[in-house]
């Protein structure tokens, strides 16, 4: 008995030949012999019928003769395009959509719906027809990434994480060697999370949506903590906790949540259909594909309510205790946190002017835990490093100093990444790149690498600080925070978090055998002859 579609394909060969890529097959289908139109077109048509064909199926609610039709209509869409000078790459997710688009088109019309009872049925075309939108609204960050990606990245991520197919269907695809493949799949993921993070900042409703922006994507990549009130934040707001959501998927589930940003309807049905996912089990193949299972920190689209959990756990947990806020929690937050019973300022901070002054007097109360002294400025910026208490790690940068890179912990070293200068006017100035200074607002309070402004611009305060006595470093356009690190291991991110007094708030700088907390004195210049900085109370 005739089957309605051809044989399932034998791919070309793992390794990739150029030309049999799906690329050089629809450049084939221009202008040359029909003979050659008619080879190229039977190549596409037996690599990727059986996907559509089982999508249309779902899209139908039943694989007949309508499926038949409505697969055989989207090849000739597709195809048409490609004569006119489309590229032929990720071809699988556009005829997919094609598919999926087609069965709508034609269910909404009475003409077509009338001839083809399939369309009629609830669960597939008539339900197609009555929905407002294919793609889920807790899918919008997942679809705007993917379609903005570059169409190698697109084949690579659909064919892998959603075909549960080896790398070397889609490297033949594209014609290229599996080695070249498997690192563009790598950076394809990352590009597709970028994506979805600059897509919430940009789609963001609110400005504290746009402020919590980094802070959910940092700590769910590495697997630890949300902050408080970027919980409570998430409990209020619809677009954020989506978004949380999907960043998620990316420590497993991926698949899953490409084909439903994508497809929309049918999707978790047409991931059933797919044989890599029948072959074996996810774990199995998240280890041979990802190097190891991912874990899911977040429930998926199914969970009751989709809520977050209260906080997500791993050995590094990451942002614990009083977080980064918007303005109005931060002022509540100082008052319940740093207000002592007495009332009064928790530490005392340098003046960036200079100049000789006094300690604060027995009226102020340090924070637990710190010691008092004065904080000795060289009279000429020197090279330091600085040395978090609470960790006994120094401030370092990640990677190439260029602007816009991250800052981080890491063993004490005389790295030039570790070096860093601080000035009479409060820049503290990279000694790997002396163009650039440590700015702890351009990117949501994690503390990144920036031009060192000018003292008139409007930026000048970002990359400025004072020292407290306590060793303490407050960024000038908020002194209610402090300088701190994620958490107490190597390669924890350095962040700004509200001003508890705490060791891991603190610096030191030097070394750490000769300097003490509030001392910024620099390798190699002598603390007695330096002019000692003026302190003043902050409130």
């Amino acid at each position: 008995m005739p089957t309605p579609h051809p044989p399932r394909p034998a791919y070309p060969p793992p390794g990739g030949v150029p030309e049999e890529s799906d690329e050089s097959l629809g450049v084939a289908l221009r202008g040359r012999p029909d003979v050659e139109v008619g080879q190229s077109v039977a190549l596409l048509m037996t690599r990727h019928w059986q996907p559509a064909h089982e999508y249309a199926a779902i899209c139908v609610d039943g694989p007949g003769e309508t499926a038949s039709m409505v697969t055989a209509a989207a090849f000739h869409q597709v195809l048409d395009r490609l004569t006119l000078g489309e590229p032929a790459v990720a071809l699988r997710p556009r005829l997919l959509v094609t598919v999926r688009d087609l069965t709508r088109q034609w269910a909404a019309e009475d003409r077509i719906s009338g001839l083809l009872p399939e369309l009629g049925k609830p669960s597939g075309g008539r339900g197609m027809r009555a929905a407002k939108s294919m793609t889920p609204e807790h899918r919008k960050l997942a679809e705007r990434s993917f379609h903005a990606l570059p169409g190698l990245a697109r084949c690579l991520l659909w064919h892998v994480e959603v075909e549960a197919e080896g790398i070397g269907v889609p490297a033949a695809l594209l014609g290229l060697d599996t080695d070249t493949a498997s690192a563009a799949l790598e950076q394809a993921r990352e590009k597709l999370r970028e994506g979805c993070v600059l897509a919430h900042r940009e789609l963001a409703p609110t400005k504290d949506c746009r402020f919590y922006n980094r802070l959910l994507d940092v700590p769910i990549r590495r697997g630890g903590a949300l902050l408080p009130d970027v919980q409570q934040h998430l409990g209020e707001c619809r677009f954020c906790r989506n978004a949380a959501e999907q960043l998620s998927h990316f420590e497993g589930g991926l698949g899953a949540l490409l084909a439903e940003a994508v497809l929309g309807w049918g999707a978790g049905s047409y991931l059933e259909t797919r044989p890599g996912r029948s072959q074996e089990s996810s774990d199995t193949r998240g280890s041979a594909r990802h190097g190891g299972g991912r874990r899911r920190l977040l429930p998926g689209p199914s969970a009751a309510g989709r809520r977050m959990p209260r906080g997500l756990r791993s050995s590094r947990t990451l942002l614990t205790g009083a977080g980064l806020a918007s303005a109005g929690l931060l002022a509540t937050v100082l008052v319940a946190g740093l207000s002592g019973e007495d009332g009064v300022d928790p530490a005392a901070s340098t003046s960036a002017n200079g100049g000789v002054g006094a300690a604060p007097g027995a009226g102020s109360q340090a924070p637990p835990g710190a010691s008092s002294g004065t904080a000795q400025l060289p009279t000429a910026p020197g090279r330091t490093t600085l040395r978090n208490i609470d960790a006994d790690l120094c401030l370092a940068v990640e990677g190439e100093p260029r602007s816009g890179a991250g800052t981080e912990l890491a063993a004490c070293s005389s790295a030039p990444a570790q070096q860093w200068s601080y000035e009479s006017d409060g820049l503290l100035r990279s000694v790997a790149d002396p163009d650039l200074c440590l700015d702890s607002h351009a990117d949501a309070g994690v503390v990144v690498l920036g031009t060192c402004a000018g003292e008139k611009t409007k930026r000048a305060d970002d990359v400025r600080y004072d020292l407290t006595v306590q060793g303490e470093l407050l960024p000038r356009w908020d002194e209610q925070l402090a300088l701190a690190a994620t958490s107490g291991d190597p390669g924890a991110d350095i962040v700004v978090k509200v001003r508890d007094g705490s060791a891991e708030q603190r610096w030191l700088a030097g070394p750490a055998s000769t300097a003490t907390p509030g001392s910024l004195s620099v390798t190699g210049t002598k603390t007695p002859g330096a002019r000692p900085a003026e302190l003043s109370d902050r409130t």
